[in-house]
Order: structure tokens, then C-alpha cells, then sequence
């Protein structure tokens, strides 16, 4: 099962993740928070988004909000931005 094993805010909206896989990408959530809900409103609050943890190596945060780290790993391998620890 692939976790989240560290993930740090490096543009507006654009999260960079490290997989436990050692695999790692920039994933840009800004077409995430076009969706008017109830749980992604509050992330487009800059300080509110940058805000996040980690559990059970998942992206979380505080309001329940949460994204699995499979659906990211495989948002970015779909997107060519995943890079494979072995690639380097």
C-alpha cells in the first residue's frame, strides 16, 4: 500500500509529495478547489491549505477533508509529473 510519507506546500495550491515507494511529485490542487463544497471551500483560504498533515499516509485536513495517497500517486502518474526514485 503506498503512503504519503512527507508532503510540503511549494507554490500556491501546489503540494509536493514523497511516496513511500520513493517516488515523488508537484501535484498543483487549484482544479481541486473550483469545486464549491462544503469541505473544499475552506482550502482556498492559503493559510487554511498550507495547514495539512499526514495520517495514516493520507493528506488531511483539520475540517475531515482528506486525499488518499493512491488517488495522488495516481493523479501524477497520469499526469507525467511522478518521479520514480529508480529514474534518477
Amino acid at each position: 500500500m503506498i503512503k504519503i510519507v512527507h508532503a510540503e506546500v511549494v507554490a500556491d495550491h501546489v503540494v509536493r509529495l514523497e511516496f513511500s515507494d520513493g517516488s515523488s511529485g508537484d501535484l498543483d490542487l487549484t482544479g481541486l478547489l473550483g469545486r464549491d463544497t462544503e469541505m473544499v471551500r475552506p482550502l482556498r483560504d492559503p493559510a487554511f491549505f498550507a495547514d495539512f498533515f499526514l495520517e495514516l499516509g493520507a493528506l488531511c485536513w483539520r475540517n475531515g477533508f482528506e486525499l488518499s495517497a493512491s488517488s495522488l500517486h495516481r493523479k501524477l502518474a497520469q499526469c507525467g509529473a511522478l518521479q520514480r526514485a529508480d529514474a534518477a
